[in-house]
């Protein structure tokens, strides 16, 4: 059964021993990620699967990760010291992979070393859930409404599950929204930000499905297929979508959402 889901950003900096003193600029998404695993480890969930942009991508499936344990590190961001282990789950995986393959929609992969997408929300989402298992899924470059349509077949396993499942969505949100962001500055930044939040707020779903392909890519974002994803997920829950945080001092959009 899902027990919870959220959406979550994955700044490395958020990491104490990268960010330091930029910790302090980040401070509400912190405080919220932290507020978010209270309530996380409060859920009691046995298994953790989440979403992430920067895992392997595949053009036309969903990769799914069946790799027996995990390792979360920072070392390509100069952070030799943090490092994290999780086991993974096997047999919802291979049950996700059994359904979703005969669609032609995913495939597996093997690979121990979770990317930053994942490792940075589950630095703080899993630190005290030592038992948990960890399955890992990255997105591919097909449109919103196949990750929304995967979503839906994901949701109808994991509701049927006799285990706690909590589903984390990782993404960022715009990165143009001021003149020194890492991608350039677009005024469609700041706006696509805003309506997002809107819509989830106001479980406007399908207008979500049906942004702007031109607004969405003025955007620049990483998260919109891993919020699909969740929507197909939740679509039929009756829940009340709180977002605990919004900021993007360094010109990117770090939104922190619970949604069950």
């Amino acid at each position: 059964m899902l027990v919870f889901s959220a959406i979550v950003p994955h700044p490395p900096i958020l990491i104490p021993a990268i960010g330091k003193e930029n910790l302090e600029v980040i401070k509400k998404t912190k405080f919220a990620m932290e507020e978010l695993a209270e309530h996380l480890y409060a859920a009691k969930p046995e298994v953790i699967i989440v979403v992430s942009p920067h895992g392997e991508l595949h053009e036309g499936k969903i990769t799914i990760n069946q790799a027996p344990k995990f390792v979360g590190a920072f070392n390509k961001f100069g952070d030799l010291t943090t490092k994290m282990e999780w086991q993974g789950e096997l047999g919802l995986s291979y049950k996700i992979y059994e359904k979703m393959e005969t669609e032609g929609t995913a495939r597996l992969i093997h690979d121990e070393n979770l990317d930053h997408g994942a490792a940075v929300p589950l630095f703080y989402l899993a630190q005290n859930l030592p038992e948990v298992k960890i399955l890992p899924i990255n997105y591919c470059l097909r449109d919103l409404k196949f990750h929304f349509d995967f979503g839906k077949e994901l949701g109808e396993i994991i509701h049927a599950e006799n285990r706690r499942v909590a589903f984390i969505a990782s993404g960022d949100l715009s990165h143009r929204l001021t003149k020194d962001a890492p991608a350039g500055y677009n005024p469609n930044g700041k706006k696509f930000d805003k309506l997002l939040l809107a819509l989830l707020k106001e479980k406007k779903y399908e207008e979500i499905l049906n942004m702007d392909v031109d607004l969405v890519e003025d955007a620049g974002e990483c998260g919109l297929r891993s919020i699909a994803v969740l929507l197909g997920i939740i679509k039929d829950m009756n829940i009340t979508p709180q977002l605990l945080s919004y900021e993007g001092p360094f010109g990117v959009g770090y939104a922190v959402m619970e949604i069950v």
